[in-house]
């Protein structure tokens, strides 16, 4: 085996321990909130659950869903809360390939963007959900009893919980952008017009089809790129710290 193998191979197995560790971390965290699988579903479901009208519930309309459904959102929630230790293995594996000012810049940048992600999650449940729940049971017609199906509302649930926590992750995103030198925040800020279409045309294909959710999605993408921007004028790019460090 030639040198070079040698350090692709090491690496690999390296690579291989550390996603080994956080299938580990997640099924042990999951094995240990398996017992609490129902409560975590009604804690869940709680939004849609409360606005339904009196003497209705939620139904299940396939045979393996009451067991499966819990099943879903428990190893979900599981692998949410490992996140961080996630993250750390992903951080602990590139961490020998990087610079020190890089290393200085991506610590708290990955720290925040765990945060970032739980806030998104957070608006989600306690600001999305009732909005739009009271909409959609409200809308209904009288004669019509609401009775949502327990598999269709989690797959609505995690779509949104996914959709808000990475929307949240637009600071994040837009501070690299600046700082990897691809763009300037002055050049950020003049594409605005462009964003907020863009983000109103994410909100369209991420949310339920109406203008409440969607505006709930984009109007904050839209605050939290200009959060982006605010920030990263603060922020030399990685070129010019090269730069200055060389000179040293």
């Amino acid at each position: 085996m030639s040198e070079r193998e040698q350090p692709f191979i090491e690496h690999l197995i390296e690579l291989r321990d550390r996603l080994l560790r956080t299938f580990v971390f997640v099924v042990v965290i999951f094995a240990c909130m398996m017992p609490f699988a129902a409560d975590i579903y009604d804690f869940v479901a709680e939004p849609l659950q409360s606005r339904l009208a009196e003497g209705a519930g939620m139904i299940a309309t396939e045979v393996t869903s009451p067991f499966l459904t819990p099943f879903k959102t428990t190893f979900v929630l599981a692998f949410f809360i490992a996140i961080p230790f996630v993250l750390y293995q992903f951080w602990a594996f590139i961490a020998p390939g990087l610079y020190r000012n890089e290393k200085r810049l991506i610590v708290p940048l990955m720290a925040s963007s765990v945060l970032l992600f739980y806030v998104g999650m957070a608006f989600a449940y306690y600001v999305v959900f009732p909005i739009i729940f009271d909409f959609f049971v409200s809308s209904a017609h009288a004669d019509i009893k609401v009775m949502p199906d327990i598999r269709q509302y989690l797959d609505l649930a995690l779509k949104l919980f996914f959709a808000f926590g990475f929307a949240f992750e637009i600071p994040i995103a837009t501070l690299l952008l600046i700082w990897s030198g691809a763009v300037t925040a002055d050049g950020l800020a003049k594409k605005r017009p462009y964003v907020i279409v863009a983000c109103f045309a994410i909100g369209m294909l991420l949310t339920p089809p109406d203008m409440i959710s969607q505006s709930l999605l984009a109007v904050p993408m839209w605050f939290l790129f200009e959060v982006g921007i605010f920030f990263g004028r603060w922020i030399r790019p990685k070129k010019q710290q090269d730069e200055e460090e060389a000179e040293h």
